[in-house]
């Protein structure tokens, strides 16, 4: 099922250096390469960006950026590194990402340091962040389709056989209004989830 979720990313080779890796002005901020875990499927490559420790310390330690750069709204944006989703239970939020949708954990990312329970899901080359925390929304009262709420948007493959999945669970859902394929449904706490089908 992971595979569903997680399509190989594909990137135009002048776009790459020798190392592989995508090659592009951030401005300053340091990137690391990182090389595929043997845990990691084979067929996969995905493009890391890892964050310092302390990104103020770093920060601090530059030159002071000047009131003219400010102008200039290129800081480097590169990619959406994660999204965090609030959950009541973990082991809960997990069955349902993991045992449903097929997504696995990045073990690479810290656990312990944060004063909540969490943990870190792969989708593609980007995470989803569960953090057990309390839930500022309303369980009731929501709109029945998630595209009327916040939510968070996955590309995917092959939306019918992700509603197969969801049918056999009894997992509920929304087509979306427009025609395009994609599906809506919610996980155990209620948060929205596009799922949108695109071309691999």
């Amino acid at each position: 099922m992971a595979s569903l979720l997680n399509p190989p990313l594909t990137l135009p080779q002048n776009k790459l250096n020798p190392g592989g890796v995508l090659a592009a002005s951030t401005s300053g901020i340091p990137s690391k390469k990182i090389q595929p875990s043997s845990t990691r499927r084979s067929h996969r490559r995905c493009l890391l960006m890892r964050a310092k420790t302390s990104v103020e310390t770093d920060m601090l330690a530059n030159d002071s950026v000047g009131t003219d750069a400010v102008d200039d709204k290129d800081f480097g944006v590169v990619c959406m590194h994660h999204v965090g989703i609030l959950c009541e239970n973990l082991e809960r939020s997990l069955d349902f990402y993991q045992n449903i949708l097929g997504l696995e954990i990045n073990e690479a990312r810290p656990h312990e340091k944060l004063p909540y329970r969490g943990a870190w899901l792969w989708v593609g080359s980007e995470m989803i962040h569960l953090m057990e925390l309390p839930n500022p929304d309303p369980f009731t009262g929501r709109p029945e389709h998630g595209g009327r709420d916040r939510h968070t948007c996955i590309a995917i493959r092959d939306v019918s056989k992700l509603k197969a999945i969801l049918d056999k669970a009894g997992i509920p859902y929304t087509l979306s209004r427009s025609g395009r394929p994609a599906i809506f449904t919610r996980d155990p706490d209620t948060n929205a989830l596009e799922f949108t089908q695109v071309d691999a």
